[in-house]
């Protein structure tokens, strides 16, 4: 089968759909963000990129903190007008019911299944861009949301993001267990 080549500007792949949240001026805010992954296992470090514009980032700065917040399908409205309005703009503190940790200055949205208290441990400036990397301190969810005492994915019914249609998507079922299903091959 031939391969089409396509444009290299919009990432092509789906990707997990966040609210980074930060203390500003005395409140909280938050901001829609796909740009998010995983950096390190131990110590347990994430990243989040974000135009260096934005209101949030005022927030990590002056805090040393951060929150990662996976908002639900059922919150995709909300999720999505923190994606439309800057903290410049508008007070978002109310948008949410939130909480905090024990760093104090990261706040979390308890609507939220899945929510992570990130210490900065450093930042990276690009030309538009800084790249926030933040050590995991605690993570929080509730119950409802675990199976067997692990999170459970369809339980959390994350939002997912493609920026080629510019769209939002659940999950759909499993399909294999991850290090395990391609022990298949080596058998045969």
């Amino acid at each position: 089968m031939k391969k089409v080549a396509m444009s290299a500007k919009v990432p092509q792949y789906p990707m997990a759909t966040v609210l980074v949240g930060s203390h500003v001026n005395g409140k909280p805010n938050f901001i829609t963000i796909a740009w998010f992954t995983m950096v390190n296992f131990k110590p347990p470090l994430v990243a989040v990129v974000m135009n260096k514009k934005h209101y949030t980032n005022k927030g990590i700065k002056e805090n040393n903190t951060f929150s990662i917040n996976f908002p639900s399908g059922e919150m995709v409205e909300a999720t999505d007008y923190c994606s439309t309005i800057s903290g410049y703009d508008a007070d978002k503190s109310k948008l949410f019911d939130t909480f905090y940790g024990t760093l104090k200055s990261a706040p979390m949205i308890k609507q939220c299944p899945l929510t992570l208290e990130c210490k900065l441990v450093e930042t990276l400036t690009f030309a538009t861009h800084e790249i926030f990397i933040g050590e995991i301190v605690e993570a929080f969810t509730e119950e409802r949301y675990l199976t067997h005492e692990l999170p459970d994915i369809k339980k959390m019914n994350p939002i997912i993001y493609t920026a080629y249609d510019n769209d939002y998507w659940q999950l759909g079922e499993k399909i294999g267990r991850a290090r395990h299903i391609g022990r298949r091959i080596k058998k045969n």
